[in-house]
């Protein structure tokens, strides 16, 4: 049962922009202390980007479709109408958060940025920090019980 007092998570700032933030961050840095690529620009590298990409569209497009279905809302400053906890969402409490790391590093080897790679560290530690522990807390006083027996049965990332 929701606690419908409870407006949202209060994160602020939506999550795409934050890995776009750190990928442009990125681009810059190699501007500016430019690294070897030639072995993110070679054609194994960039089947494993494809395949990257490709894991990454199929895992975001079934958790916003799962959000659809249910008409949940993917905007982080609005209250959640029903906590998911089947179809990908039994795998992996953040899906689309994972996808989003799948497609940042696909980005990466396309471009041929180490940069990106080494700022993918500090970029979960945001993601993990400044959104899901601030969704997860929202989570638990919305939801409850059913949100905490969630928690024990399925990983934050994997």
């Amino acid at each position: 049962m929701r606690n419908p007092n409870l407006r949202h998570p209060g994160v602020y700032i939506p999550p795409p922009l934050i890995y776009a933030a750190f990928f442009l961050l990125s681009l810059f840095i190699q501007r500016i202390f430019p690294l070897n690529n030639k072995f993110l620009i070679t054609p194994a590298a960039h089947i494993l980007a494809w395949a990257f990409l490709a894991v990454s569209l199929l895992i975001a497009a079934i958790a916003i479709r799962k959000f659809a279905v249910t008409k949940n809302t993917l905007i982080t400053v609005k209250a959640a109408t029903s906590l998911q906890t089947s179809g990908i969402y039994s795998f992996t409490r953040n899906p689309m958060y994972l996808g989003l790391i799948l497609l940042y590093i696909s980005i990466a080897i396309f471009y041929g940025n180490w940069w990106t790679f080494f700022l993918l560290p500090l970029l979960i530690f945001v993601i993990q920090f400044y959104v899901i522990q601030k969704e997860e807390q929202y989570l638990r006083q919305a939801f409850g019980e059913p949100y905490d027996a969630y928690r024990k049965k399925v990983r934050r990332w994997i």
